[in-house]
């Protein structure tokens, strides 16, 4: 059974940082693109991050270049998102989920090729 658990969300100041992890089982992660969505109240799922199974592409939406840093440790079944910077309109619930149809990220990413979702971790952003 595949299963995907983000952890490391909480909250977080402006200006600070949050390390997210996505620990996957049941599947071999070296082998899978594997891409982080946020999804704010009221808003739908969006697309942040991408990192290649084929290669050591990475990917980002506009809004968070420069401030997050996707990155994975396939000896650990884990990826990584790392947010710097913090600003107020990340917060949102962070999710992790493998393509199934490509080792190569596309970006933006095909929505429905993305499978095996976490529950979820939640990033709030408070002064």
């Amino acid at each position: 059974q595949v299963q995907f658990v983000e952890s490391g969300g909480g909250l977080g100041q402006p200006g600070g940082s949050l390390r997210l992890s996505c620990e996957a089982s049941g599947l071999t992660l070296r082998d899978y693109a594997i891409a982080w969505f946020r999804q704010a109240p009221g808003k739908e799922r969006e697309a942040v991050s991408c990192s290649s199974a084929s290669d050591t592409s990475t990917y980002y939406t506009d809004s968070v270049k420069g401030r997050f840093t996707i990155s994975r440790d396939n000896a650990k079944s884990t990826v990584y998102l790392r947010i710097n910077s913090l600003k107020f309109e990340d917060t949102a619930v962070y999710y992790c989920a493998a393509n199934l149809m490509r080792r190569r990220c596309q970006w933006p990413p095909i929505r429905h090729e993305y499978d095996y979702w976490g529950q979820g971790t939640q990033v709030t952003v408070s002064s």
